[in-house]
This record gives C-alpha cells, structure tokens and sequence, in this order.
C-alpha cells in the first residue's frame, strides 16, 4: 500500500522532492510506500519526475493507480534498474512546471463549474485537464453572453486571489449538507471516507483528490472559448492558460 502523501493537506501539493522506501519492483515500475506523485485520475493527469537511489537513477514517465499501490512506471533503462530493490532508501522528485501547471488548471476548472453553476444552475459532468487547458462537460446549454459574463466574473476572482483550502470531514458529515449547492455530478465512491474536500472562499467547496494552488491568483490570466454543444444536449467549455508559468512559488 502507497500513502498518498500529497493528500494530507494544501502545502503536500507544494512539495517538490521527497524520501521514501521502495516496496516492490512490479515489471517496468516501482511501488513505494509513500509518495508525492500524482497518479492520473479525476481528470488530471499524472506527474513525472525522477527517482535515485541505490546509485541509480530512474526517470518516471507515468504514475497510476493499482489497487491501494501507485505504480510509478520509469523509462527502461537496465542498468538503472539494477540499483534498486525492496527496502531501498529513494529520494523522488516531482517535474515541478508539470505539476503546477495542472494545480492551476484544476483550480481554474474548480472556479470555473462553480460560477458556472452560481450563474445558470448547471452542474458539471466531467472534467479533464490536458497540457495547457482544460474542459468541463455541462448538462446543459451555455450561450454566448453567458460565456463572456464568466469570463469577466473568473478575471475578477483570479484578481481577488481568493484561498483555497483543504479540510476533511467524516463522510456522513459531508452528505449531510445540502446537495443542491453542489457544481458537480460526479458520484463520491463509496469507499471514500473521509472526504476531501477542497475549497475556493466565496466560491466553491468539492470532493476532490486532486492537487490545488493556494489562491485564485495563483492560476493567473485564462482564456475562455466558446461553448460546443454535445449531443445529449449539454455543452463542453474550455479554458486555457495565457501563460504556461505565470507564478512560481517557493515550495
């Protein structure tokens, strides 16, 4: 089993190097007992870094879920592989301009379905973040004008650098609040407790196991484009960032 290190709280998200023990050597990958790789899922996708150890070096090129393991798939490299086992002290080190371009396009996306939902009432189905943008799939239609009232309202939140937070509650704790204040559809599953639950002040509180900057003005200047409609009668809307570095804080 894997402790998902980066979970724990906000500043998890921020750490850029870590020590942790390998567990198993599966096939073309490392199991260690801690980590602060994200593993793809909800959406966003999976960081990659390196891992040394053992006079090794191992460069990770994928990270995913296997049961309550993370595999961190590395780039063949026999000799490499050679200086690893079971038990051996590894320092990981995340690819930080990935991963903090994905913390701001995953509180951008956050921001986002929460004013999109403030605004028309509609809930978002799915989100998925892919290099620099990001899209949400709405149950409903979103014409024009609404679009360029939300790119207007996500400048001024942006500009607020409102905070973002995470906490987490007792599950039944969680379902006991209003579910009609919710932005998003996507069902808990049912082993999740507690729930994690990241927070934008003011403007959204989600389930979510993601990784997230600090404040709204760390995502900096987006893009909106226009509304496409799907054929069950929502709509997908993208946004993307202006620039792929706005801010780099220390970690």
């Amino acid at each position: 089993m894997t402790e998902l290190a980066y979970l724990a709280d906000m500043p998890s998200a921020y750490v850029r190097a870590f020590r942790a023990r390998v567990v198993a050597l599966p096939p073309g990958a490392v199991v260690l007992d801690r980590t602060y790789f994200y593993p793809a899922g909800g959406g966003q996708p999976c960081d990659r870094g390196t891992l040394v150890g053992g006079g090794a070096s191992l460069q990770v090129v994928d990270v995913t879920h296997s049961g309550p393991s993370v595999l961190h798939r590395t780039r063949p490299s026999a000799g490499a592989v050679a200086g690893f086992a079971v038990g051996t002290e590894v320092e990981g080190a995340v690819d930080w301009d990935r991963r903090h371009q994905h913390m701001r396009l995953h509180t951008g996306q956050h921001l986002l379905s929460a004013q999109v939902f403030t605004r028309t009432g509609l809930r978002t189905r799915k989100a998925v973040l892919r290099d620099l943008g990001a899209t949400i799939d709405l149950e409903g239609p979103v014409d024009g004008p609404t679009v360029g009232a939300l790119t207007s309202s996500m400048a001024d939140a942006i500009r607020a650098a409102r905070p973002v937070s995470v906490r987490h509650l007792p599950r039944r704790e969680w379902e006991a609040q209003p579910a009609a204040g919710r932005s998003g559809l996507v069902p808990l599953p049912a082993h999740v407790d507690p729930v994690r639950v990241v927070e934008i002040d003011g403007e959204d509180s989600c389930p979510c196991g993601g990784t997230h900057v600090r404040s709204t003005g760390e995502i900096g200047e987006i893009r909106l484009a226009e509304p496409v409609p799907l054929p069950d009668g929502g709509c997908r809307l993208a946004f993307s960032l202006v620039r792929p570095g706005a801010t780099t804080p220390p970690a």
